[in-house]
């Protein structure tokens, strides 16, 4: 068919996206070119440059131009903003991105990120430890579709979260202290897993097996009735285990309605369950290997967002978690139960006028844990808790960002309270600005301050291998950062350098090494210097061959420790991952047939004590490794089958010190999506 061509394509610019008639590009018949106006594009989401032209399959292009717009769309403030006006470094994994890798879960999708440290302590999600830029997993706020779900008993159940795969959108990383964004949490960071609220497909279904009776299933289905979308989403997932006492299950279900009422306006219900039962073997002690657990998580949100030019943004919540933990499987030795309850509400108003963008916005956070061993004595014990203790945590934030001509300038700070501290506001300032050059290049720079409170665990927890003192003080975190970044349609690359110091870090630590336990304590400061880089390639556009979509994505970061520890004898504290380098290459193989590559090498800096046989025998360096993984993807029709082989050369490694990991795990599936 013969289409029309324009010898002379105006460009026009937007400074701002609105979401609404994009219908209006397709009626230009021009290029229109996505004006970047503020903060730094983030290097993993490609937005090219979008050519409106009137084709037969307008429809279909539609589509395209309104999936891209919204994609640019992440919440790295208080509000949704569009990911040209965020001034913080940040990661978005796609839905996409996560269909090409080689993975079961969360937490082994976020081993491709090498921003993030994943400390697995059992495969496919059992149990993790995630930190950012060095910090531990204590100091990351972790978010579902923006509610706050950080776990106040400990970091280490911070990832027991209702979701599957299969409900992920996007995932959003912002590095570095972020307390004005996500609350006095985020010391280091901040994880943002944002679920699917469409209805593209009526139902989707997938199961998988393999190595060490590796068993797993996802259901999931959506309807839209009236005003309201739907969806439920049901997921399991078992193994025997590739160690004595690594065999797990893991259950979740995940409800979610989103009322669309007048004005653009919404509302969205979440309500969520996961269990999990799993063999710890030596976890959290090399002395008692036969260790166990099992917890369950309760979550239930809802949040609205009303208004455009003032946007009014409620939210209500509630999360429970339920743990029991065995020093030794199936005895009452070491046996711990316990409780945690968070419940909170938040209120951002955000206001948009000739002056910049305002954002005023306050929470009430509610935290309290019954337990066998956290907390203070009842007067009278609660069914099987004995113990019990609660605090709350108030903040109010406001910040304001003006843009002008190349430059973008935004200035804010959180006020918070927490009841552990009497009488006592805190202040957490943050400053960015951003200059942009030319059209591909994008330079910023921020400034922030952030603070987390101690856990419960960190306050009361005792056991032969540890003790906690209810006397420590919240950390303290202060963070500067520069970075640049350059993109166009076949390549974009960044590179940031980042400082930050530490104040009253809280780690494990004894005198002697022939203690037997490990005392909480406040370190007097940690500092954190290192660099991000980063660069993608677009194969698809220079080797068709290869598939349209086939892409490299390198990256690498290097950071360096100094902390004061007194001379103790330390956990956590210094080792940390001093490189990381990740490599995803992605491309077809004939047709329906794909492969994605995903390569890892990184060094742990410290020592842990090396057990054999239950005996110490000395301290040992963490070594350096590498592995590689590899998914093949086949589609047909809407038939999907998939073979994941991890490990490719059976790597022998540990993440945390006495705890192996898998080697070589092969497993396949097949799914199927309903239209």
């Amino acid at each position: 068919m013969n289409r029309k061509h324009f010898k002379e394509r105006p460009v026009y610019r937007f400074k701002r996206f609105v979401r609404k008639a994009y219908s209006a590009f397709n009626s230009m018949h021009r290029i229109v070119n996505i004006g970047v106006v503020r903060g730094c594009a983030i290097s993993f989401l490609t937005v090219s440059t979008i050519t409106a032209q009137t084709t037969t399959d307008g429809e279909q292009q539609q589509k395209v131009l309104e999936k891209e717009l919204d994609e640019v769309m992440v919440t790295a403030s208080r509000v949704e903003t569009p990911i040209n006006q965020t001034a913080k470094l940040v990661t978005v994994i796609t839905k996409e991105q996560i269909e090409q890798s080689p993975v079961r879960s969360i937490q082994d999708l976020l081993v491709y990120a090498a921003n993030i440290d994943v400390v697995q302590r059992g495969g496919h999600g059992v149990q993790a430890d995630i930190s950012i830029r060095g910090g531990s997993f204590d100091q990351n706020a972790v978010l579902l579709n923006g509610v706050n779900l950080s776990n106040a008993q400990t970091g280490h159940y911070s990832f027991d979260i209702p979701i599957n795969l299969s409900d992920i959108e996007r995932i959003e990383i912002i590095h570095g202290p972020s307390a004005l964004i996500y609350g006095s949490s985020a010391f280091s960071g901040g994880i943002n897993i944002i679920t699917k609220k469409n209805t593209d497909y009526k139902a989707y279904a997938s199961v998988g097996s393999g190595m060490h009776k590796l068993r797993g299933m996802e259901v999931r289905g959506t309807a839209k009735t009236g005003m309201t979308t739907n969806s439920l989403s049901v997921g399991y997932n078992s193994s025997d285990g590739y160690i004595a006492n690594s065999d797990y299950d893991i259950y979740n279900v995940l409800w979610q309605t989103r009322f669309r009422l007048k004005n653009e306006s919404k509302l969205d219900l979440q309500l969520g369950y996961n269990d999990k039962k799993y063999g710890a073997n030596t976890f959290y002690s090399p002395k008692f290997p036969n260790q166990y657990e099992r917890t369950s998580t309760y979550t239930g949100s809802l949040k609205g967002e009303f208004g455009s030019k003032l946007k009014i943004v409620p939210i209500i919540y509630w999360n429970r978690h339920h743990d029991q933990y065995d020093l030794v499987k199936d005895t009452d030795y070491g046996r711990n139960y316990h409780r945690s309850d968070t419940y909170g509400a938040n209120l951002i108003f955000s206001y948009r006028s000739k002056l910049g963008n305002t954002s005023l916005g306050g929470e009430i956070r509610r935290e309290d844990i019954m337990s066998t061993n956290l907390g203070m004595l009842m007067v009278e014990p609660h069914r099987k808790y004995t113990k019990y203790d609660d605090r709350t945590n108030a903040s109010v934030s406001l910040e304001h960002t003006y843009s002008i001509e190349q430059f973008v300038l935004s200035a804010g700070a959180l006020m918070n309270h927490n009841t552990l501290q009497d009488n006592q506001y805190k202040f957490y300032p943050s400053v960015s600005a951003t200059y942009r050059p030319t059209d591909k290049v994008n330079i910023s720079s921020s400034w922030s301050k952030s603070t987390r409170v101690p856990t419960f665990t960190d306050m009361y927890y005792k056991a032969p291998t540890h003790i906690g003192r209810n006397d420590l003080k919240p950390e303290k975190s202060e963070s500067l950062e520069l970075g640049i970044k350059y993109k166009d349609n076949l390549f974009s690359a960044y590179l940031t350098g980042f400082i930050q110091w530490g104040r009253d870090i809280i780690d494990w630590v004894k005198e002697n090494p022939a203690d037997e336990a490990y005392t909480a304590w406040n370190l007097s400061k940690i500092d954190t210097k290192g660099v991000e880089m980063g660069a993608k390639f677009r194969i698809g556009d220079i080797l068709p061959a290869l598939g349209g979509k086939s892409s490299l994505a390198l990256d690498y970061i290097r950071m360096h420790q100094d902390g004061d520890t007194k001379g103790l004898i330390s956990i956590y504290s210094l080792n940390y991952l001093r490189d990381k380098f990740t490599a995803k290459f992605n491309h077809q193989i004939y047709k329906g047939l794909s492969a994605g590559w995903y390569f890892r090498f990184q060094k742990r800096m410290g020592t842990y004590e090396k057990y054999e046989n239950l005996i110490k025998v000395g301290d040992e360096h963490y070594p350096a490794f590498s592995t590689l993984d590899l998914k093949l993807n086949y589609e047909y029709k809407d038939v999907v089958f998939n073979l994941n082989l991890n490990n490719l050369y059976d790597t022998h490694y540990f993440d945390r010190g006495n705890i192996p990991q898998a080697g070589f795990w092969l497993m396949g599936g097949i799914s199927y999506t309903f239209r």
